[in-house]
């Protein structure tokens, strides 16, 4: 008895450092001063003045622009990626696996400046595309660990036999191996687009003047001090990605019974 409530109690203090700080910032975007220090009275002129400020607004839609473009595209990557990496033989699989885990373990700068270096020496213009092509280089790698157990414990022979019932090797495919994989390939594509809006290091180094996403938007922020629609735009995250994750737990509910 004494024991479970140890265990308990220190996972309640565990959760508590964990999202305390993000209870204060939801508590504070509803405060009426401009300071945290104390409470002037409940407002919503933060959420009001978010959406007034244009550059915020231009920075919020080109991150979701990058990210969901970059998760669909990475998506589809790491998917065909993936079956071809299942499907080879142990010694390039094992290859082409330790190649994929590169960018994972990998540090955000070192990624950032080798993009950088690249696309300077590609002489592109650095801007919205090459943000894009910088956050689909990094997030294939995940949709394709993401895929790969779900295809390992894939039956090989379904694929066989829709084959020998008369299907095309596509129509096998989308009817029999996609639907089978696709909670894998779900769980990848919310990953990358998770990592997308979430990415800073990648996003400084290989964005141009004028494109801002944003991490870079508030980053710049600081140096003046952070303003409370901040505080008012990362509850609104959090509230939609707490919303996002609360579907997909019901979705697979619904699946399993």
């Amino acid at each position: 008895m004494v024991k479970k409530l140890i265990k308990r109690g220190y996972a309640l203090l565990v959760y508590l450092f964990l999202y305390l700080p993000i209870f204060l910032l939801i508590l504070y975007s509803f405060n009426d001063s401009k300071y945290r220090g104390s409470w002037s009275g409940f407002t919503l002129r933060w959420y009001k003045e978010l959406f007034k400020d244009r550059t915020i607004v231009a920075a919020l839609y080109n991150t979701f622009a990058i990210a969901i473009l970059s998760a669909l595209i990475a998506t589809i990557i790491g998917t065909i990626s993936a079956i071809a990496i299942h499907k080879m033989s142990p010694r390039w699989k094992m290859t082409f696996m330790n190649v994929t885990y590169l960018p994972v373990m990998n540090p955000d700068i070192v990624i950032g400046i080798s993009l950088l270096a690249l696309f300077v020496a590609l002489k592109m213009h650095l801007g919205f595309f090459t943000i894009l092509l910088g956050h689909i280089t990094f997030n294939t790698p995940y949709v394709i660990l993401a895929v790969l157990p779900k295809l390992k414990h894939l039956n090989p022979y379904l694929e066989e036999a829709a084959l020998d019932l008369g299907a095309t090797p596509m129509q096998a495919f989308f009817k029999v191996v996609l639907p089978e994989i696709m909670p894998g390939v779900v769980t990848g594509g919310l990953l990358a687009f998770t990592l997308s809006l979430d990415d800073f290091m990648v996003s400084f180094f290989t964005t141009g003047s004028g494109v801002n996403t944003l991490s870079i938007k508030v980053y710049s922020m600081t140096k003046l001090g952070v303003s409370p629609k901040i505080n008012a735009l990362s509850t609104l995250l959090f509230i939609g990605v707490l919303s996002l994750f609360v579907l997909l737990q019901s979705r697979e509910k619904n699946i399993k019974e």
